[in-house]
C-alpha cells in the first residue's frame, strides 16, 4: 500500500541528498530541494547538468541511486505507479500519435489513467478549449505546428486532473508568438492551485514563470531561490555594455573601468561593468575619457547570474 499522503502544509517534493550515478558517472551529487505546493519550481542549468535526470527520478521513471526522495507524500522506490497516476508529465520530445487525430490522442491517453469514458471526453473537451484546439479537433497531428504540438501535449498532460506537472523544456524550439501563448496558459494553471515543475534555457521563461528555482551545473545545486533573489545575490542592479571597435582599445580600457563599477568581465566581442547605476557609470566612464563604439545599460538579468554561475565555456 502507498504511504499517506503529507499533510497540505508539506512539500509535493522533497529531496535530500539525492543522488543518481550511471556506472561512474555521477548525474545527480547529493542535491537537497523541495517544491511547496502551488508553486512554479524550476530547474535551470547547461546541458549535462542533471535537470532532466532528476526530473526522471520525480517523475519514477528513473531509479534513485542514493538519498532521498518524497513526491506527494510517498516514496518512489515502493510507490510509483500510485504517484505516477497523480503526476502530469510534459516531455522534452513530442510523443504524440501523429497518426491520430488530436481528440484520439486525448482520449487514449486518459484511457491509461482506467477513466471511465464519460468523464474522459468531458475532460478532453475542457482542455481542448483550454489549450485553444477546439477547431483542430478532428484534425492528424502530424501536420501540426509546434507550437500546437506543444499545447496539445499540455493539455494531454492535464487529462488526469494532476495535483502536480512536470514540464521538461516545454517551449524549446518555439517562435515567440506560442511560447508566450504557452506561458499564458501555464500561468493559468498556476492560478488553479496545479503545481509545476519545469526545466528551461530560456532565462526570461524562469524569470517570467518561476517562484523559486534551482541552477545545477555538474550534478550539484550551486544557487537556490526567487529569480529576485538570485539577481541581488550574484549580480548587481544594472549592467553596462561596452564595444570597442579594436581589441587592443578594449584591453587598455579595462584598467580605468575596474575603478568606475563593482566588477568588470572582458568578453571576445565586449565589455560588461557590474553597478549598481549604470547612468551614472556611464557618466564617470566618458568622463575618464574612455570611447568605446557602442555603450548599453540595462538590468541585471537572471542570465547574468545563471554564466556567472556556470560559466560561459560551451561544454558538450
Amino acid at each position: 500500500m502507498p504511504e499517506p499522503v503529507e499533510a497540505a502544509s508539506a512539500p509535493l517534493i522533497e529531496a535530500k541528498a539525492l543522488t543518481k550515478r550511471f556506472g561512474e558517472y555521477v548525474a545527480v551529487d547529493g542535491v537537497d530541494f523541495a517544491v511547496e505546493r502551488g508553486e512554479v519550481f524550476g530547474f535551470l542549468g547547461p546541458n549535462g547538468a542533471g535537470k532532466t535526470t532528476t526530473m526522471r527520478m520525480i517523475a519514477c521513471v528513473s531509479p534513485i541511486t542514493d538519498g532521498e526522495l518524497r513526491v506527494l507524500g510517498m516514496n518512489p522506490r515502493t510507490d510509483g505507479p500510485a504517484i505516477r497516476a497523480r503526476l502530469g508529465v510534459v516531455p522534452q520530445e513530442d510523443n504524440l500519435d501523429t497518426e491520430l487525430t488530436v481528440w484520439d490522442n486525448l482520449v487514449i491517453y486518459g484511457r491509461y489513467f482506467g477513466l471511465p469514458m464519460a468523464q474522459i471526453r468531458e475532460r478532453a473537451t475542457e482542455l481542448l478549449h483550454f489549450a485553444r484546439l477546439d477547431d483542430r479537433r478532428t484534425s492528424r497531428v502530424d501536420p501540426l505546428s509546434g507550437g500546437m504540438k506543444r499545447r496539445l501535449i499540455i493539455a494531454r498532460s492535464l487529462i488526469n486532473r494532476p495535483e502536480l506537472v512536470l514540464l521538461d523544456e516545454p517551449t524549446t524550439g518555439l517562435d515567440p508568438q506560442a511560447r508566450h501563448l504557452l506561458w499564458e496558459r501555464l500561468y493559468r494553471l498556476k492560478r488553479e492551485g496545479v503545481t509545476l515543475v519545469l526545466t528551461t534555457h530560456y532565462m526570461d521563461e524562469a524569470e517570467q514563470l518561476c517562484d523559486r528555482l534551482v541552477i545545477m551545473d555538474g550534478g550539484r545545486i550551486v544557487a537556490e531561490g526567487s529569480p529576485r533573489q538570485l539577481i541581488d545575490r550574484h549580480c548587481t542592479r544594472e549592467v553596462v555594455e561596452l564595444r570597442f571597435a579594436l581589441p587592443e582599445q578594449q584591453d587598455a580600457a579595462l584598467g580605468p573601468l575596474a575603478a568606475l563599477g563593482d566588477r568588470v568581465e572582458p568578453l571576445g566581442d565586449r565589455v560588461l561593468l557590474y553597478t549598481s547605476q549604470g547612468d551614472e557609470a556611464l557618466a564617470r566612464i566618458t568622463g575618464n575619457g574612455i570611447r568605446p563604439d557602442s555603450v548599453l545599460v540595462r538590468r541585471g538579468t537572471l542570465e547574468d547570474v545563471f554564466l556567472t554561475l556556470t560559466g560561459r565555456t560551451l561544454d558538450e
